[in-house]
């Protein structure tokens, strides 16, 4: 079965308005600047909280 009618290069755009990419939010680490994502903990130096740290592995090169 084909389509009744052909789709227009506009309506076809306008439906795929959504599909953009965003750029993901990033927020400042408190203990030392790198940028992050928000509620996340930190991959530079482990930090989530005010009590909470996780421990992070340095890589040996």
């Amino acid at each position: 079965m084909l389509p009744a009618r052909k789709v227009s290069k506009a309506r076809k755009r306008k439906r795929r308005a959504h599909h953009a990419l965003r750029r993901p939010n990033l927020v400042a680490c408190p203990k030392c600047g790198v940028a992050k994502l928000p509620h996340v903990s930190c991959e530079n130096c482990g930090y989530v909280s005010g009590d909470v740290a996780l421990s992070v592995e340095e890589e040996e090169s």
